[in-house]
């Protein structure tokens, strides 16, 4: 990203990864990054309101979109030489849009979100953007905005710019050179995730209400894990990806992170919808009438044991203890909740070839591919051996692994597992590392995600609490298909106890 290109299509300068590589552990019991808190004893702005309370509050004309926006982009600019969570910013689109929308509600319009900044992840496109989708080099701006957006702009959202994602979405980090380092704003030195990671610091930091990102391996649900968010992976084709039918082969669903589950139902039935030319149009749900509704006494089984990924990974002792912790709040809640393991299989042997497929895909568009990291060249070239033949025959197993994995759900109703079995590792973890390496260390921290794309079925993080040091973890509501409603309302009798959106981060 240029900081020579206009303010409409892209935020602030970064700094490079270099310039932020010293800062130190934010914990309790050790000294804070200089980013950590804000200095001095200047008082914390007010949090931004939440989606759902600024909707009402615009609904009742309590403040306006302009005010809105202009404060959603007044943080953003704020925030971005520390977080680095924007690709692109829109400021004068989106004061024009919030303008219109102000007019229109002063006419007595209502629309679920009319008037309400949101952002959008960079794989995603926004007309009038390019989509970089976390990689170097000049990509024209699109004309038209993808089906997901189109629908974000009929519900009345306004879009203050687009988020960071790693190069391609492919790893649970949000780095690379086209745009620097995101950071977690829990604790700047360690990442908020990926590859939603620019959409997960935004919403954790209070920089916008609620943010879209995109999931094809836990890539919602790892940086909302890491960032004290709900993040909802809904079931395939429930948001669409138009302009591309089939994500990823199949693996990549569209979903939103918020800081309450009201937050990121409102966004996911505003996002929700098929594309004409959609492969997958599952019927649609209502996600905020689940948010309200009790979800009765469930059935829950408790997994610890992740699929296999060759590494040997658990979880953590201080992951397993705040996952512990919150089955044990589920069961205070009546739940029943016993130990269970999921009959996996061999399902990585089906997601390497979708995965690297996917990537191939998406890789061979790019117009310089010499600029790309030499770990998606890698991936490129495996996703081609892979691809064809060896792609459809992972794909036709698919429907034996809905049965062999969903006999679980003829006993249990929700499948609860750590959503990652480390806590966010620190900035720079994954540097100068192989391909290789990066598979194994990734799939060491991140093995429980992953196995519910090639099932297409739904999932929802939420925060299971922090480390000693402050970091944040979360815990997966798994389901079998078209579950989202069961998941939605067990999420939010979660929230209603543990009341996790009080706790906020120290960098906003």
């Amino acid at each position: 990203m240029s900081s020579a290109e206009p303010t409409e299509q892209t935020g602030p300068a970064v700094r490079s990864h270099s310039e932020h590589s010293e800062h130190s552990e934010h914990s309790e019991h050790s000294e804070h990054s200089e980013h950590s808190e804000h200095p001095g004893n200047a008082p914390r702005p007010a949090p931004m309101p939440g989606l759902a309370e600024s909707a009402r509050l615009l609904a009742d004309s309590s403040t306006t979109s302009t005010t809105l926006v202009a404060d959603a982009l007044a943080r953003i600019e704020a925030a971005q030489p520390t977080l680095n969570a924007f690709r692109h910013l829109r400021v004068e689109a989106a004061l024009a849009e919030a303008a219109e929308a102000d007019r229109r509600l002063a006419a007595g319009e209502r629309l679920p979100l009319l008037g309400v900044p949101v952002a959008v992840k960079d794989d995603t496109d926004v007309a009038g953007l390019p989509t970089h989708f976390g990689c170097d080099g000049d990509r024209p701006p699109v004309t038209t905005d993808s089906e997901a957006v189109r629908r974000l702009r009929a519900a009345g959202a306004v879009i203050v710019g687009k988020t960071n994602s790693c190069e391609l979405g492919q790893w649970p980090f949000t780095e690379g050179p086209a745009f620097g380092a995101t950071r977690n704003p829990w604790n700047t030195a360690h990442t908020p995730g990926g590859s939603s990671g620019g959409s997960a610091a935004a919403v954790a930091a209070g920089l916008v209400p609620a943010a879209l990102g995109s999931d094809g391996a836990g890539s919602v649900r790892i940086p909302a894990a890491w960032t004290h968010l709900v993040g909802i992976k809904p079931q395939r084709g429930r948001v669409s990806v138009h302009p591309h039918h089939d994500a990823f082969q199949g693996l990549t669903v569209n979903g939103p992170l918020a800081r309450t589950v009201a937050d990121a139902a409102l966004l996911l039935d505003a996002a929700a919808g098929a594309h004409p030319d959609d492969f997958h149009r599952p019927p649609a749900v209502r996600a905020s009438d689940a948010a309200r509704r009790d979800p009765g006494r469930l059935r829950i089984a408790l997994a610890w044991r992740p699929p296999l990924t060759l590494t040997g990974a658990g979880p953590d002792p201080e992951v397993r203890q705040a996952v512990a912790a919150l089955a044990e709040t589920l069961a205070r809640l009546g739940h029943h909740v016993e130990e269970a393991r999921p009959r996996y299989g061999l399902i990585g042997l089906t997601f390497v070839p979708r995965a690297t497929a996917g990537i191939a895909e998406f890789a061979a568009r790019h117009p310089e591919p010499a600029l790309l990291d030499p770990r998606t060249r890698s991936a490129l070239r495996t996703g081609t051996r892979l691809g064809g033949r060896v792609v459809r025959a992972a794909r036709s197993r698919e429907v034996r692994q809905h049965h062999r994995i969903g006999a679980l759900f003829d006993t249990y109703d929700v499948l609860l597992t750590p959503t990652t079995a480390a806590p966010p590792p620190r900035i720079g973890t994954f540097d100068q590392l192989s391909a290789w390496r990066t598979d194994v260390t990734m799939a060491a921290a991140c093995p429980y995600a992953w196995p519910w794309n090639v099932l297409g079925w739904p999932g929802i993080n939420v925060p299971a609490g922090f480390t000693r040091s402050g970091l944040p973890v979360g815990a997966q509501l798994l389901g079998p298909s078209r579950s989202e409603e069961r998941l939605i309302a067990l999420a939010a009798q979660l929230e209603d106890d543990l009341r996790w959106y009080e706790r906020r981060p120290p960098v906003s």
